[in-house]
């Protein structure tokens, strides 16, 4: 009886240490499932964190993109504005010079009208000249033959110191009018020139 009573005391023992065992690893078992979970939520932030980090290095290259593109743009604009100053102080350079040029020009018109008109008065002043020269000449000429009529109807010949001298002045008068014929040659040479300029400029 009293080894029934220690057997079954040894077997409620055991029975109660097994229940305990098996509490115990339920019990680890549930802390073991619950660190699993916790892992794996840890690990799901991980792989969420990392993907965020990958849209953020993404993100930034892009930006560094846009930056990157940002700045080329702007060196190129900057050598556009360099180009354009450049050619703008060129331009002011050329519309300087075409002023002086055109100053210039405008002296050397004046200059070549005041010579025209110079000229003009001196040529009407010449042909003056020439035709009181040319008419002083048909009357010496009207007188030589006067003379050489008055004398022929008088003495019927001439001496030959009158032939000489007569001859001598003819050769006088055309030597005369061969100059006056060469200076108005050259002056209306000179008219055309000086009007050939003018329409050139």
């Amino acid at each position: 009886m009293a080894l029934s009573s220690a057997f079954r005391e040894r077997l409620e023992h055991m029975e109660h240490s097994r229940n305990q065992r098996i509490s115990l690893l339920q019990a680890e078992k549930e802390w073991q499932a619950n660190k699993s979970q916790v892992l794996e939520w840890k690990h799901a932030n991980i792989r969420a964190m990392e993907q965020r980090c990958l849209v953020f290095d993404q993100k930034i290259a892009a930006d560094n993109f846009k930056i990157s593109t940002l700045k080329s743009e702007i060196e190129s604009l900057d050598a556009k504005d360099c180009t354009d100053s450049q050619q703008l102080r060129i331009l002011r350079w050329e519309v300087e010079e075409l002023g002086e040029l055109e100053k210039e020009r405008d002296k050397f018109y004046e200059l070549k009208i005041c010579e025209m008109k110079e000229f003009s008065e001196s040529v009407k002043k010449f042909v003056v000249e020439c035709r009181m020269c040319i008419e002083e000449l048909r009357n010496c000429k009207k007188e030589q033959q006067s003379t050489i009529t008055n004398l022929q109807g008088n003495n019927k010949y001439f001496s030959n110191s009158e032939i000489a001298a007569a001859e001598m002045r003819k050769s006088e008068l055309m030597a005369v009018k061969e100059s006056l014929d060469k200076s108005m040659a050259s002056s209306y040479r000179l008219r055309a020139q000086l009007q050939k300029q003018l329409q050139n400029m």
